[in-house]
């Protein structure tokens, strides 16, 4: 049956497919954008409600606090120019408008000349200033007027146009803005990386609680021991934790019970088979007995195989080990053996295995593929996650409906149960279990040296 239909709905046309694939829906580009990880999840929830406070915060502030007080500022110095524009009529009678430019600039901080029978300079030289700044002047003055740039940065310089003249007025910087702006600005940007810091700083510690147990399942999941594990972080983290140790201790008790009662049968059949085989010598020749004696060397291979398999859920110890020296050594038992085996690994790779399981498991399927092809290639793959152990050989093959199947304990293809064809169906049901037990997985395929493929994948 075709993917299309597996999952009960009808298969779309191609243009329909380009279409819906081209308009991706708005959560899954959301799921792309949001961080992966726990750490970046939990500190997305805190920074972001801070993002939108400070948002909001600034929003508010520039809105009132910083428009009301530059409007004022604004029309403080719009109507200290006023003032003295109304006054200037009063002194120039006297002659005293010098003195009163000077004691309204030691008033006002604004400095204040005149420029007689001048006019306003061209409106494209003007620097605009704020909108308060211009709406105090529009308001206040009610006489043209122009906001220029000032030789000094820290100023700005407006001219008015009066009856006689020019008024100039240069205007600090400080009579139009408030410093406070950046004050607030800087503490609030500065208190909220503070409050970030020490909220990652938290959010590690919590994390990384989560991350050893999440090591300690993996390990599990490995084969491998978790002595040093311990109870750590917060109350739901240890309850998760407690409850992943007792999940530990089911396993390995059911393991050993189950692996000592396998043992135990095994071992005690091998002294009534024994006795069997002696009682069949002693009875002489015939055809009966003949079949009688290969009945009991079927069982004693059955036997075997149950040792085997129980030695194969054994408590071996994970060691580190040189994989490439391992292969060499079963590489070398088959050739003492007389058989055709070619080696291609990396030249050193070290890593945390049970060296006489996993030695078990490929020397089973090195046995496997000599059975049935003429030659054997061992080859070992690195890889980014682990590493792949393959073995091929040019037999026969198995078909594909068949490459699950004899996984299963005592599954043999040929049906006949002629021991001088194949083992008991045994072989790649411990070595499958190795696999397994390293956390790793074997699984067969077409091989292309025009048999059979057995890939090992173990973890790093």
């Amino acid at each position: 049956m075709s993917s299309s239909l597996t999952d009960g709905r009808p298969a779309s046309a191609p243009g329909q497919t380009r279409r819906a694939a081209s308009v991706a829906p708005p959560r899954n580009v959301i799921k792309r954008v949001l961080p992966r990880s726990l750490f970046g999840r939990s500190l997305l929830i805190i920074v972001m409600p801070l993002i939108l406070l400070q948002v909001i915060s600034t929003w508010i502030f520039y809105d009132r606090h910083w428009a009301t007080v530059e409007r004022r500022l604004s029309t403080g110095v719009a109507g200290d120019i006023a003032l003295v524009i109304d006054s200037m009529g009063d002194f120039a009678e006297q002659g005293a408008t010098a003195r009163l430019f000077a004691v309204a600039g030691a008033t006002t901080e604004l400095n204040f000349s005149f420029e007689p029978d001048g006019s306003l300079p061209d409106a494209a030289k003007g620097v605009g200033g704020n909108k308060a700044l211009h709406a105090a002047l529009r308001d206040r003055i009610q006489r043209p007027y122009r906001v220029l740039p000032s030789a000094d940065p820290r100023r700005l310089s407006v001219a008015v146009l009066l009856p006689s003249g020019v008024l100039y007025v240069a205007v600090p910087l400080e009579r139009l803005y408030t410093s406070t702006t950046y004050v607030f600005v800087l503490w609030m940007v500065g208190s909220s990386l503070i409050l970030f810091g020490v909220a990652t700083m938290f959010m590690r510690n919590q994390v990384r609680s989560l991350r050893r147990l999440a090591y300690a399942a993996e390990s599990l999941g490995k084969g491998r021991n978790v002595p040093n594990f311990k109870l750590e972080g917060a109350t739901e983290i240890r309850q998760a934790a407690a409850a992943f140790l007792v999940m530990r201790d089911r396993i390995q008790r059911q393991i050993s019970q189950r692996t000592e009662m396998l043992a135990g049968v095994s071992h005690d059949l091998r002294t009534p088979l024994t006795r069997m085989k002696l009682a069949l010598a002693l009875l002489g020749e015939g055809q009966a007995i003949d079949e009688l004696q290969s009945d009991v060397s079927e069982m004693e291979k059955m036997v075997q195989g149950y040792l085997e398999f129980a030695r194969g859920e054994g408590a071996e110890v994970p060691v580190e080990a040189d994989l490439p020296l391992l292969l060499e050594e079963i590489v070398a038992q088959n050739r003492r053996d007389n058989g055709s085996i070619s080696l291609t690994a990396p030249p050193d790779y070290a890593m945390l295995l049970r060296p006489n399981a996993l030695k078990r498991c490929i020397a089973n399927l090195v046995s496997n593929a000599r059975r049935h092809g003429s030659h054997v290639w061992l080859t070992a793959l690195p890889g980014r996650d682990g590493i792949d152990i393959l073995v091929d050989d040019d037999g026969p093959g198995i078909a594909p409906e068949y490459r699950e199947a004899v996984f299963r304990a005592f599954f043999r293809i040929d049906s006949s149960r002629n021991v001088t064809t194949g083992g008991v169906g045994l072989g790649l049901t411990i070595a499958r279990d190795v696999a397994r037990g390293h956390g790793g997985e074997l699984t067969l395929e077409a091989s292309p040296q025009g048999g059979l493929r057995a890939r090992v994948h173990l973890p790093s």
